[in-house]
């Protein structure tokens, strides 16, 4: 094989590309990884690292960097916007199960920062951007993406595998044939970013809470230096009425009154889907994170579940290229895909359930299934252990 096809290549450098390709050269495999813009994502995007992402990103030498740049969150809540604190889930419970037993707030940019410097001072690694990935395709033993420059000049990329790490629309699933089955959600999310101190304004407030109510519900997030707020909004108003000033202001306002106006920071609104790709593996080419499977962000898995992807398609990906049958790859396929469905897509729709419950007796009997949960040891940490996505983790190795 020609030695310019010795290596990896990666379409997308996201959160999940940028692991994958460190988790790779960090192996001894070299990685091309293709990016579309002109510099790496700065915007907030997802703030919440759960423990085992933590773990694994330790393995890299970058997990201390972000908890030095981040919140550490040793508990989370479920709130009633009228009632308040219905339970208090402590993740301080996790000690001896992690070496990280806590919730990280830390906005994602600051991963894609510390993984680009990793990537950068790596011999084995190279980040192309201003390249955008048109077409993909492989043969019996090797692969090779077609991709165009910002002068609209094509380039083909050849590789021995092929990492689709292209987000929701992409080019790499559709290239395979994979359908992208599931929903969409009925509301739009529209999360914002303020400076505003809820912590002085709602008593018993947890850095994370989840706030239900039969109206409105919230999610409310807070950083080293700022409050996320994620609120539901009609799907039948347009983006300019949601995202107006004096709409966004109402909203907040409508969270707790303040006597000055909400100093807004950042701003977005978009639709939630539940999506999950019919395959995740085409013999040498492989899909990962947003582009194998989507959900709403309530429980912060979406990120994580993306990172472990990266993780566990690398372990095994090490071990074909060093001579094992390409055949073990459907592991990863097998592992991974089950995550998506019974846990990451489970536990995002069920939160959202215990959210958005309108009817008042269902609403109580969430309220005393949590209560009943927090109330007994076991029970509490083995909640907690779920929604860490450690126990997901743990009974992958059941699969084969």
């Amino acid at each position: 094989m020609n030695s310019s096809r010795e290596v990896v290549l990666i379409v997308g450098a996201g959160p999940v590309g940028l692991v994958a390709t460190a988790s790779l050269i960090s192996r001894g495999i070299p990685v091309k990884l293709l990016e579309s813009t002109a510099d790496l994502a700065q915007d907030l995007r997802a703030s919440t690292f759960h423990p085992p992402t933590l773990d694994f990103l330790d393995e890299l030498g970058i997990a201390k960097k972000l908890v030095d740049q981040g919140l550490v969150c040793e508990n989370w809540q479920f709130r009633d916007r009228k009632k308040g604190v219905i339970a208090t889930f402590d993740v301080g419970l996790l000690k001896g199960e992690t070496n990280f037993p806590f919730r990280l707030q830390c906005e994602q940019w600051k991963l894609t920062n510390a993984l680009r410097e990793f990537i950068d001072n790596h011999p084995d690694g190279e980040l192309i951007t201003k390249t955008t990935a048109e077409a993909v395709g492989q043969d019996e033993d090797s692969v090779w993406v077609s991709a165009k420059n910002e002068d609209g000049i094509l380039t083909k990329f050849e590789g021995r595998f092929l990492i689709g790490a292209d987000g929701a629309r992409s080019v790499v699933r559709k290239a395979i044939g994979a359908n992208f089955e599931g929903m969409t959600i009925p509301e739009i999310f529209l999360v914002l970013s303020t400076k505003f101190r809820y912590e002085d304004e709602i008593s018993d407030l947890a850095n994370i809470a989840y706030i239900s109510d039969p109206t409105e519900w919230l999610v409310l997030l807070r950083t080293l230096t700022l409050w996320r707020v994620l609120l539901p909004t009609n799907p039948d108003h347009s983006e300019e009425f949601i995202m107006a000033p004096e709409n966004v202001e109402k909203r907040l306002q409508s969270v707790v009154l303040s006597k000055e106006p909400y100093e807004v920071m950042h701003k977005t609104a978009y639709k939630v889907h539940e999506r999950v790709a019919s395959k995740y593996i085409d013999k040498r080419i492989f899909l990962a994170g947003d582009a194998a499977h989507i959900n709403n962000p309530l429980g912060g898995m979406g990120m994580n579940g993306g990172i472990h992807d990266a993780v566990n398609l690398a372990e095994k990906l090490t071990s074909v290229w060093r001579g094992a049958p390409l055949e073990n790859m459907g592991r990863y396929e097998r592992q991974r895909r089950k995550v998506a469905i019974e846990t990451v897509q489970a536990q995002a729709l069920r939160n959202r359930a215990i959210l958005n419950a309108e009817n008042e007796h269902q609403r109580s009997a969430y309220y005393k299934e949590l209560q009943d949960i927090v109330a007994d040891e076991r029970k509490h940490k083995e909640y907690v252990m779920r929604s860490a996505m450690i126990t997901s983790l743990r009974e992958l190795e059941k699969v084969e």
